[in-house]
């Protein structure tokens, strides 16, 4: 049996159709859950077209769909996934989350804890930094709009789809999906000090502003960061 206790032969026959064949990979390689208009809007297609393909790969258990309201009177908007069970297709090393779960037990075991963690994490938010310039695509260094626009896009990019807030009080980053969420809810003080590190590296290198408070998983739902300017 697959996904959900679907049969086999349904979901072959769900895959079977290019269209949704076409929307199952877009999905498996992004690393956030997806709008149906992102998904139309990436694949070149009316969101009409792709909404029924999308209900058809959801009934068999193939996707996952949450619905996220947008602040705003109406429907809200549905967010789809790859399901926690359903077939790779190989684009992922199935060895991978394996030994991600792995290497947080043994740094768990081993005494790691918070302070520890945020250094590994800043590191990697320094080499991040690093990539965006040499890629052409940071701003001017101390400056509040390319710290915030290099810190979104790298949250972006590991699945964090962060949403940001601005008021006179400064500025707060929420991360609406954890793509940690699994060993974040088993190591909090692992996995998400490793988060902080990152935002606090990127921060510290880029500059322009300053981490005010970082909330964990353990604090609050979502979790954000809030920045000041320095």
């Amino acid at each position: 049996m697959s996904p959900g206790g679907a049969p086999r032969l349904a979901l072959l026959k769900a895959l079977g159709d290019n269209t949704r064949y076409a929307i199952y990979l877009e999905l498996a390689r992004s690393s956030r859950p997806l709008s149906t208009a992102e998904v139309a809007e990436s694949l070149e297609l009316h969101p009409n077209t792709v909404r029924p393909h999308l209900e058809r790969m959801r009934d068999v258990g193939l996707l996952a769909v949450e619905a996220q309201s947008r602040g705003v009177v109406g429907r809200p908007q549905h967010r789809w996934s790859v399901a926690a069970d359903a077939p790779s297709l190989g684009l992922e090393p199935p060895a991978m989350p394996v030994l991600a779960r792995l290497l947080v037990g043994v740094a768990a075991a081993s005494g790691a804890g918070p302070e520890e963690s945020a250094e590994i994490g800043r590191a990697q938010g320094r080499q991040a930094v690093a990539a965006i310039a040499g890629a052409g695509q940071l701003g001017d260094e101390d400056d509040v709009a390319a710290c915030l626009e290099a810190l979104m896009a790298e949250l972006d990019a590991l699945g964090f789809d962060p949403a940001l807030a601005a008021d006179e009080d400064g500025t707060i980053v929420a991360f609406t999906h954890c793509p940690f969420a699994e060993l974040a809810e088993a190591h909090p003080e692992i996995v998400c000090h490793l988060h902080r590190g990152i935002v606090e590296g990127i921060v510290e290198t880029v500059g322009g502003a300053l981490v005010k408070r970082f909330g964990t998983l353990v604090d609050r739902d979502p979790c954000q960061v809030e920045l000041t300017a320095r």
